[in-house]
């Protein structure tokens, strides 16, 4: 009897050591899952916050999604310039100004692409919804030309829009208004309309105010 004792408390000594090994393996094994987490969690932080200057529709993104946070540093950036002519830091300044009557929480884009392109420069649409306080969307639609530099890409600033690009970029708008992504655009800027009555005057009142 006391032998067939002592082998069985051998025998869960041993199962004990066993599990307290498994239990060790699985707690390291959590730990390391957690700690890759949150390194994963850190990168995505830090390179969601720049501005994008590989695509034309990078840093037509990145404008936007700066212009709708207020931050007028990282608008500039999107210019290749080291030194902002008045014209480029009034657009800026304009563009922060229009977003914020409209009192954004969030952007959400929609598409973003070409309308066309050459040699010297990409003509690039961006629509988007403005998210406000209210949760609605309020539909959006604009366009940059953006010109590549150092193999990067940089939205033209006002003073190098040449009367020549300008009136080809205007034959451009008109054959993209016929696209569905812009009677899309439309279609979802009327409804709106219709379910907020009003609204255009009531921003207009807070930009001229």
């Amino acid at each position: 009897m006391t032998t067939t004792k002592k082998k069985r408390r051998k025998k869960s000594v041993k199962k004990l050591k066993y599990s307290n090994k498994k239990l060790n393996f699985v707690h390291i094994a959590t730990l390391a899952g957690i700690i890759l987490i949150l390194l994963v969690i850190v990168l995505a932080a830090r390179g969601c916050g720049k501005i994008s200057h590989r695509t034309p529709e990078g840093v037509v993104e990145g404008y936007i999604k700066a212009a709708a946070a207020g931050k007028n540093k990282k608008m500039q950036s999107c210019y290749s310039a080291d030194k902002l002519s008045d014209e480029a830091k009034t657009e800026i300044s304009s563009t922060i100004k229009y977003f914020q009557a409209h009192g954004v929480k969030d952007v959400n884009i929609d598409s973003c692409g070409s309308i066309s392109e050459n040699k010297n420069y990409s003509y690039v649409y961006i629509r988007y919804n403005l998210v406000l306080e209210n949760e609605q969307e309020y539909p959006c639609i604009s366009t940059y030309l953006v010109k590549v530099q150092d193999k990067k890409y940089y939205l033209y600033a006002p003073s190098e829009i040449s009367d020549k690009i300008s009136q080809q970029a205007a034959k451009d708008y008109q054959k993209f208004m016929t696209t569905k992504t812009y009677t899309d655009y439309t279609k979802a800027y009327e409804v709106f309309l219709k379910k907020n009555p009003g609204y255009e005057d009531k921003i207009a009142g807070k930009l001229n105010g």
